[in-house]
């Protein structure tokens, strides 16, 4: 009979198995390795993917912020690019662009902005993200005509 412990020096093609079992750990260190690399690139992806969703919030509120203000009866003394920056600034973006024209017509205009914010990153550095969004304003509609 036998007496060789259950899980001692196995012999596989004439070599002990019990020789090979520092490359294993090496593989597993690796794989760890890979696996957090991995992870700090999903969590770097979901920061991108809620900053995008703030940003296209900021652009449409600031795009919201300038439409009344292009009426200048409506807006008196306002500045439809100031209205849009301050309402940007309010929601953690800075204005980079605003097509917002004052009209003293009654007809309907859209307005368009460009707004942009700083991420930081695990694995990507920092990065800057830009949204855009337009509203449309309509005197006519705003006075019951």
């Amino acid at each position: 009979m036998d007496q060789r412990p259950p899980f001692g020096d196995i012999r596989y093609a004439g070599r002990a198995v019990s020789r090979q079992r520092g490359a294993v750990s090496l593989i597993v260190a690796g794989l760890l390795v890979i696996g957090v690399v991995l992870s700090l690139l999903l969590v770097d992806v979901a920061r991108v993917a809620a900053a995008r969703a703030r940003l296209s919030a900021a652009a449409d509120a600031a795009a919201l912020a300038a439409a009344p203000a292009t009426f200048a009866d409506f807006g008196a003394g306002s500045d439809p690019k100031s209205a849009a920056g301050e309402t940007a600034t309010a929601n953690g973006a800075q204005l980079v662009e605003c097509r917002c024209p004052v009209d003293h017509t009654w007809a309907s205009r859209t307005v368009q902005v460009v707004v942009s914010a700083d991420i930081d990153l695990t694995m990507l550095g920092s990065r800057r993200l830009q949204a855009s969004a337009a509203a449309e304003f309509s005197p006519v509609r705003l006075a019951g005509r």
